[in-house]
């Protein structure tokens, strides 16, 4: 944990560590202050569950390594900005398997303790304060820079400064006690976060349900490999829903590439699609196979 949570914030922080210490494996490891979109994801997800606090998303994957908690809810990516950074080294580096996936619908609020006319400023992660610049800018409200969301809601509720706002969740105004001076105000009606739960121990999903499975890759280092390699998704009806690629230890000659298809290698068109990878790239590891939340197309 860390010190710099505001003091709103550190003694829920507290109180959750408490409780999770006492009873680990009910524990689900988020990044953030008590009141951040990661933290709506576990009570949507896991409402009956005991949310843990983690100041860095190693913290939070640690956390279910060491067993202080079951289980972690790690954001992937957002509709609006794209992949989470560093989550294409963090899922394959850490060992735990991808179990389930939840889509959060973004949705910031203005939060004070005082009237709209009172505010000069609000406060927020950089990313949310630019998901909601062009309401700052018609209401005349500057935009300052906070190191999360939440944290920033608990900040203005101790700091007593009517004329400071944040930009944050509805959860953390009920958490810090502020006012929802106006709800929704993204730019983006889309503003959608995916999140996936990583677990020390794989859970395939039974057959017949819609699975996902996540895996990765490097492709050996001759032309077309890439092309060759995934020919086999193409041949046998596999939808492939991602593809990035990336570059490790500074080596320009081969790439490594995380990827995501819809089913199962227990389904024989994937498995088909998957032996034909392995046999032109230099490995193949699967993160995880999982139930699949919702259509890619929503």
């Amino acid at each position: 944990m860390t010190s710099s949570y505001p003091p709103l914030a550190q003694s829920l922080v507290d109180r959750m560590v408490a409780a999770a210490a006492a009873d680990p494996g009910r524990a689900v490891a988020f990044q953030g202050a008590p009141g951040a979109y990661s933290h709506q994801a576990v009570r949507e997800t896991f409402p009956d569950r005991l949310p843990l606090p983690c100041a860095s998303f190693e913290d939070a994957i640690e956390a279910v390594q060491a067993g202080r908690a079951g289980c972690a809810v790690i954001p992937i990516e957002n509709s609006l900005h794209g992949r989470v950074a560093d989550m294409h080294f963090l899922l394959p580096e850490s060992g735990l398997s991808i179990v389930g996936e939840h889509f959060v619908r973004v949705r910031h609020c203005l939060l004070a303790l005082g009237e709209m006319a009172a505010l000069k400023e609000v406060q927020s992660h950089p990313q949310a304060l630019g998901q909601v610049r062009r309401h700052l800018r018609e209401w005349g409200i500057a935009p300052v820079q906070y190191f999360d969301t939440a944290a920033a809601a608990a900040a203005v509720a101790g700091a007593g400064n009517m004329a400071m706002g944040a930009i944050a969740s509805r959860l953390a105004a009920e958490l810090y006690g502020l006012r929802i001076l106006a709800e929704g105000v993204e730019d983006a009606d889309h503003n959608t976060t995916r999140f996936v739960v990583l677990s020390r121990a794989a859970q395939v999903p039974p057959a017949g349900v819609p699975a996902m499975t996540s895996f990765h890759f490097e492709v050996r280092s001759v032309p077309a490999a890439l092309f060759k390699a995934l020919g086999g998704f193409a041949t046998n009806g596999v939808n492939m829903t991602k593809l990035e690629s990336y570059l490790r230890d500074g080596k320009f000659s081969q790439a490594e590439f995380y990827a995501e298809i819809e089913g199962s290698p227990a389904e024989p068109a994937v498995a088909r699609a998957l032996e034909e990878l392995a046999y032109f790239t230099n490995w193949v590891k699967i993160i995880g196979t999982y139930p699949r939340a919702r259509d890619r197309a929503e």
